[in-house]
């Protein structure tokens, strides 16, 4: 049974967790999400379940090894932990969601101890083909809080029996166990060609809520990536003709 902690969360797009721990109370969280930690909090860092445990959380995009920080001194005590890039911490109360709850890789920030986080592969074969972000997900199993990060603005959306909800495969940050998942041609020649949106979609059918995302980290690791690249080509044109100039004033027609 998964410790039951309190928690709150502040910022607006930078946001952090503080988790208050009573005596004996733990939280596991992705090595490097530490904000900060007060007094009688002590750390643990390792495999969380053994080899396996660890090898399984690799594939699923996060790191080896993990950390847990329990409270070991005689009154309560406070964790924070803080979000990598621009979005939303969003709170998952697994009891909540049967249990079971399926995210994006990377998407996991920290737990109450006696939660599992393991890898799940999507079932099936058209999902693991073309899903790209979306193949590989985490397994977040257990029965207290789990804490998630979403980039941009999160959306929840509550799917009925049978409804069908077609999203980018990088814009979904997680979903319960109910929601059946599965990839699908996004449809015309022109449209996954010029689109701009990818050849494929995830089409998710009810019953059971999803969490979108409107800024995977994928798509702003792209934008920046292309601006890197863009500017470099620009100061490149500018010192060519700035070469070409000054060339032309040093060795002009004698």
């Amino acid at each position: 049974m998964a410790d039951d902690i309190d928690y709150r969360i502040l910022g607006d797009d930078m946001q952090i967790v503080e988790i208050i721990l009573d005596p004996g109370e733990g939280v596991r969280a992705e090595t490097g999400a530490m904000l900060y930690l007060e007094g009688g909090i002590e750390m643990a860092t390792g495999a969380g379940g053994g080899l396996l445990s660890g090898l399984k959380r690799m594939v699923s995009g996060e790191n080896f090894f993990i950390t847990t920080f329990e409270n070991a001194g005689s009154g309560t005590a406070m964790a924070a932990f803080g979000a990598p890039y621009p979005g939303k911490i969003v709170p998952i109360e697994l009891a909540d969601h049967g249990g079971v709850f399926l995210c994006q890789k990377d998407a996991y920030l920290c737990s109450a101890v006696g939660v599992d986080i393991t890898v799940a592969f999507t079932k099936r074969l058209g999902a693991g083909l073309f899903g790209g972000e979306g193949f590989i997900l985490q397994k977040l199993t257990g029965d207290g809080l789990a804490f998630i990060h979403a980039g941009g603005t999160v959306i929840e959306k509550v799917l009925a029996a049978g409804e069908v909800l077609r999203v980018d495969t990088g814009c979904l940050a997680g979903f319960e166990e109910s929601v059946d998942y599965d990839i699908g041609f996004v449809g015309g020649f022109t449209n996954a060609l010029f689109g701009g949106e990818g050849m494929f979609l995830a089409s998710m059918t009810g019953p059971g809520r999803v969490y979108l995302q409107s800024l995977p980290f994928s798509r702003l690791a792209d934008r920046i990536h292309s601006a890197k690249y863009a500017g470099r080509e620009e100061k490149t044109g500018v010192a060519g003709v700035g070469g070409s100039v000054l060339g032309g004033l040093l060795g002009g027609d004698k």
